[in-house]
C-alpha cells in the first residue's frame, strides 16, 4: 500500500478518466493511507476520516459549489504570494510564464506557424471590419525587406496592457502593449481611467506584497547617488508602531486605494511616491530592522501581533523572519540576481494592472468586426479587480474568441485588403524615411515621455497636469515625424513603439480629464486631485492629496474612440446582469 502512490497503472487509469483526477491522487492516496494506518484487526468496523474537517469547511464547499452552477464567477478564493492553496492553478510568479510556454508549445506541436521578429505597426480595418495586419520585420538587413503584410479575416489582439506608458512599471521590460493601434483602429476604449496600481521592486520587476511587507523590512531612502540614507517614513509617523502595523497590513492591501489613505495602509504608498518625486531612490532591507530594532511586536495592531506570532516570526531579523515564513520568496529574488541577505530592494509605487481597455461583446470581439481583444488589453474588470483573475480573463476570452471564430467567421478576408495595405505600406514607409538619421533621439523622447505619464497619469492625478502633459501628446503626435529621429533598426522598431505608446498616451489622459469634467471623483486605484470639494487627510502632505472620494459609485461606464484622429468619449449605463432566482 505504501508505493500505490507511486503507481503509474494507477496514474493512466485516472489520467484516461479524468486529467484533473491525476491532480487529487497524491491527496487521495494519503487519506487512504491514514484510513489504513487507524484500521486494527480487532476491530468489526471501520471508522472513516470524515468528509469535512469542519462545520465550516462544509459550508465553505456547499457555497462554492452552489456558486459554481448558478453564480457569475464572484466566488473567489485568492490568496496572495506564494501561498498554494484557494487557487486553482498556480506556481507562485512562474504560473504566467510557464502558462505562455505550455501554450506556445500547444501551437509548436499543431503545426501553427509563428512569425518570430515580427511587430504589428498597423492594423488594417476598413469600414468597421478588419482586414489584415502591416508589420515590421526587425530582422529584415534591407529596406526591400522592412515590412510584412498579413492579410486576415480575424485578430485576436492578446498585447496586454499598454505597459510601455509608464516609467514606474511593474510590467516585464519586454511587455509594451498596443492599445493605441486597435484605437487607431476604430476599436472603442472603455473604462480607460480604471488601473491597479502598487508597490514594486524596479529590478527585478515584481510586485512586494505578501510576507515581504509582513515580515517588517526597514524601509529606507537615499539620494540618487546613495548618500543620505534615512528612514523617512518617521518623518511622517510619530508612533514607529503604527508606522510597522501600516507596514504589514500593505502585504494583504497591497494594491494602492484611496479609501486606504486615511485610515489603511496606502498612506505608505504615498509617502514612498513623494519621496521619489524628490528624486530619491527608496529600498526596502531585509538585512537590519526598521527604528534600529526599537519596536515590540506586542504593540503592534492585533492583526499583525496575531499574524507574526502564529508564525513563529516574532524574532531577528526581516532576512530571517522572511526566511522562517516564506523562503521561496527569498529564492525568487535570488534567481534574478537580487540576494536579499546582502542586498537592498530599490522600490517605488508602479503601474501593475489596467482594468479598462478595449471594449467588447460576449465574444471578447471588439466594435471592429472580426478584431477580439483578450486578456489585459480588453475591458474585463472594473474599478477593481479582485486579485487572480487576470489569468482567468485571458483563458476564458481566448476560448470564447476561439469558438466564436470557428463558427461564425471562416472564409477568405474582405476585399478591402489591398487598398489598406497599399495605403498602410505608404504612411509606414514614408515615416521609416523621415525618421532615419545618423544619431537618434526615440529612446530620450520615450523616458521622458514615460516619466511624465508616471508624474502626472498614474496613482496621483492632478487635472490640471493631466490637461497640460495631455496638450504637449497631441503636439507631439503632430509633429511625429518631423521630430522623431532613428539610429538604427533597432530604433525604427522603436519609433513604431513610440508612436503607439502616444496614441495610448492620448486617449488614457483624455479619458482622464473627461472623467474629471464629469465630476468623477477618487476612486480605486487613482487619486484626483480635488481643491475644491475634497479634503487632505493628513495636514502635512502637500495640497495635491486634496481629494474627495466616489462615494456614489454612478453607474455609468466612459467609452472612447478616435474620429478623424480625435479623442471622442460617451457614457452609458451598464448591461444588467441576469435575475438569479438561485431556486436550486
Amino acid at each position: 500500500t505504501r508505493t500505490v502512490g507511486e503507481s503509474e497503472a494507477l496514474e493512466e487509469a485516472l489520467e484516461e478518466q479524468s486529467i484533473l483526477w491525476a491532480d487529487d491522487a497524491d491527496f487521495a492516496v494519503i487519506m487512504v493511507l491514514r484510513t489504513l494506518d487507524d484500521m486494527r484487526a480487532s476491530q468489526t468496523d471501520v471508522p472513516l476520516l470524515p468528509q469535512y474537517k469542519s462545520e465550516d469547511d462544509a459550508v465553505f464547499v456547499k457555497e462554492l459549489f452552489r456558486k459554481t452552477l448558478v453564480g457569475y464567477g464572484e466566488y473567489i478564493g485568492y490568496k496572495t504570494d506564494h501561498d498554494p492553496r484557494r487557487r486553482a492553478t498556480s506556481v507562485g510568479p512562474y504560473t504566467s510564464k510557464q502558462m505562455t510556454e505550455c501554450l506556445e508549445a500547444a501551437v509548436q506541436a499543431k503545426g501553427v506557424p509563428m512569425l518570430d521578429k515580427t511587430q504589428v505597426i498597423k492594423i488594417l480595418a476598413d469600414g468597421g471590419t478588419v482586414c489584415g495586419l502591416l508589420c515590421l520585420n526587425t530582422a529584415a538587413q534591407n529596406d526591400a525587406d522592412r515590412f510584412t503584410l498579413i492579410r486576415c479575416k480575424n485578430v485576436i489582439w492578446a498585447t496586454g496592457g499598454p505597459a510601455g506608458m509608464y516609467a514606474d512599471s511593474v510590467y516585464p521590460f519586454s511587455q509594451y502593449g498596443a492599445t493605441g493601434l486597435a484605437l487607431e483602429a476604430g476599436a472603442k476604449g472603455k473604462n480607460l481611467t480604471e488601473w491597479q496600481y502598487g508597490l514594486a521592486s524596479v529590478a527585478p520587476r515584481w510586485n512586494v506584497s505578501g510576507t515581504y511587507m509582513q515580515v517588517l523590512p526597514r524601509v529606507y531612502s537615499t539620494a540618487a547617488d546613495g548618500s543620505d540614507e534615512r528612514e523617512f517614513l518617521m518623518d511622517f509617523f510619530t508612533d514607529a508602531h503604527d508606522m510597522l502595523s501600516k507596514l504589514f497590513l500593505k502585504g494583504y492591501q497591497w494594491p494602492f486605494d484611496v479609501r486606504k489613505v486615511a485610515d489603511g495602509s496606502s498612506i505608505i504608498d504615498i509617502l514612498v511616491y513623494l519621496e521619489t518625486c524628490k528624486g530619491r531612490r527608496v529600498y526596502l532591507d531585509y538585512r537590519q530592522n526598521p527604528v534600529g530594532g526599537a519596536f515590540a511586536y506586542d504593540a503592534l495592531l492585533p492583526e499583525a501581533r496575531e499574524y507574526l506570532t502564529r508564525a513563529g516570526a516574532c524574532f531577528g531579523t526581516p532576512i530571517e523572519r522572511l526566511t522562517q515564513m516564506n523562503r521561496p520568496a527569498i529564492d525568487f529574488y535570488r534567481d534574478k540576481g537580487v540576494d536579499l541577505y546582502t542586498q537592498p530592494l530599490e522600490i517605488a509605487l508602479c503601474a501593475q494592472h489596467n482594468n479598462g481597455g478595449l471594449d467588447i461583446d460576449c465574444w471578447w470581439q471588439t466594435n471592429v468586426k472580426g478584431l477580439f481583444a483578450v486578456g489585459e488589453v480588453a475591458a474585463s474588470h472594473g474599478v477593481y479587480r479582485p486579485g487572480g483573475t487576470a489569468l482567468n480573463a485571458g483563458q476564458v476570452g481566448s476560448t470564447r474568441a476561439a469558438q466564436y471564430i470557428a463558427a461564425r467567421c471562416q472564409g477568405d478576408a474582405p476585399a478591402c485588403f489591398d487598398t489598406e495595405a497599399a495605403a498602410a505600406l505608404a504612411e509606414m514607409g514614408a515615416l521609416a524615411d523621415a525618421c532615419r538619421a545618423d544619431t537618434g533621439n526615440v529612446r530620450a523622447l520615450w523616458q521622458h515621455a514615460a516619466e511624465e505619464m508616471s508624474r502626472c497619469g498614474a496613482a496621483i492625478r492632478d487635472p490640471a497636469q493631466i490637461r497640460a502633459y495631455g496638450k504637449q501628446v497631441e503636439a507631439q503626435l503632430a509633429d511625429f515625424a518631423l521630430t522623431v529621429k532613428a539610429g538604427s533598426r533597432t530604433e525604427l522598431a522603436m519609433v513604431y513603439r513610440l508612436r503607439d505608446m502616444l496614441l495610448s498616451q492620448h486617449a488614457y489622459l483624455t479619458a482622464m480629464a473627461d472623467y474629471t469634467a464629469h465630476g468623477g471623483q477618487s476612486r480605486g486605484s487613482a487619486l484626483y486631485t480635488d481643491l475644491t470639494g475634497g479634503v487632505k487627510p493628513f495636514a502635512q502632505l502637500p495640497d495635491t492629496f486634496t481629494f474627495a472620494l466616489d462615494e456614489t459609485e454612478a453607474p455609468l461606464i466612459q467609452e472612447l474612440w478616435f474620429e478623424d484622429g480625435t479623442c471622442k468619449t460617451d457614457w452609458r449605463a451598464p448591461r444588467p446582469i441576469p435575475e438569479d432566482d438561485d431556486f436550486f
